[in-house]
């Protein structure tokens, strides 16, 4: 049981955060208007500093050969995930199957299992390396794909193509492989990482506080539909991802993140992405309250029984 222990830590300890949140603006100790800045810290100027200063103090291409591989196992990883989203979210009622679908499909494939390898193995752990350099395209990939579940078209907006998480992610990979790291100031790569560290934290306070927001204005509370989301996304989606990679036989590197990105909740700024695209957001809110609430006892299931199959 001490990988359902340490998988529950994980998980918890991003809920109380969360809760944190939520709090914080229940109480009026910080206003809503404050979420979107503290959104553009956390995304675009924290998260980019943990993947820049994770790849350049712990990326060794020498023992991590299969490292380029690790972006064709997220396309891989897409397109099965975009077929059972298809296949799954006929289950839903009509007027939601849009939502439905944007949620299920988009996973929160970074900060998720960046919290759960980092209580599992430590901060430093190469896996962290492979995750960063797994979701490499995620971000850009999120937030111009995802206006198609809406019917709005594709967006081809470059500063989400080239956005800051790809960059650092690109720059850090290259100065590693030309092996240039001894000409980074010390400072500068110990201030980066401590900017870092705020990116878990800071997300899932903008997290609680946009449900908050959300529950404050809510309209009808649809549990059927909840719950119908829940056995999808959270039980059927690890269940399959677990029986194709006991067919493949990846790396243990490899097939963790892959079981991970099956069994998370979805991302956390689907709300946003739907709401400016004309759907509900109230019901996805509710999707994504209802998952993450879940997957305090499924991821840690998830991972258990994963474990029986696969080893470090």
């Amino acid at each position: 049981m001490g990988i359902f222990a340490t998988t529950f830590t994980a998980v918890a300890t991003l809920l109380i955060i969360g809760i944190l949140g939520f709090w914080l603006l229940s109480r009026r100790v910080i206003a809503g208007t404050i979420l979107g800045a503290l959104t553009v810290l956390s995304i675009d100027i924290a998260l980019p500093s943990l993947t820049f200063t994770g790849i350049v103090s712990g990326f060794d291409p020498g023992t991590q050969s299969f490292w380029w591989t690790l972006p064709l196992w997220w396309i891989g990883f897409t397109l099965v995930a975009l077929a059972m989203t298809v296949a799954f979210s006929w289950v839903s009622r009509r007027e939601f199957r849009r939502e439905f679908r944007a949620a299920l499909f988009f996973q929160n494939g970074i900060f998720f299992p960046l919290a759960i390898i980092t209580e599992m193995f430590g901060g430093s752990s190469p896996l962290l390396i492979n995750l960063f350099l797994f979701t490499l395209f995620y971000p850009a990939f999120f937030f111009n794909v995802s206006p198609l579940f809406f019917n709005r078209g594709m967006r081809h907006d470059l500063s989400k193509v080239f956005n800051p998480v790809l960059i650092a992610t690109a720059a850090a990979v290259i100065i590693t492989l030309l092996d240039l790291k001894a000409y980074l100031p010390e400072f500068l790569v110990s201030g980066l990482k401590l900017v870092g560290g705020m990116t878990v934290p800071l997300l899932m306070i903008v997290l609680g506080g946009n449900i908050f927001l959300d529950l404050r204005a809510s309209g009808a509370v649809h549990y059927g539909e909840a719950l119908k989301f829940v056995c999808v996304k959270n039980v059927l989606f690890p269940a399959i991802a677990l029986g194709a990679l006991l067919l493949l036989r990846p790396p243990y590197e490899i097939a963790l993140i892959v079981m991970l990105q099956s069994a998370v909740p979805p991302v956390t700024a689907i709300p946003i992405i739907t709401e400016r695209e004309g759907g509900d957001r109230n019901i996805v809110n509710q999707y994504m309250v209802a998952s993450f609430l879940f997957s305090l006892t499924s991821l840690p299931a998830v991972i258990m029984v994963f474990s029986w199959f696969f080893g470090p």
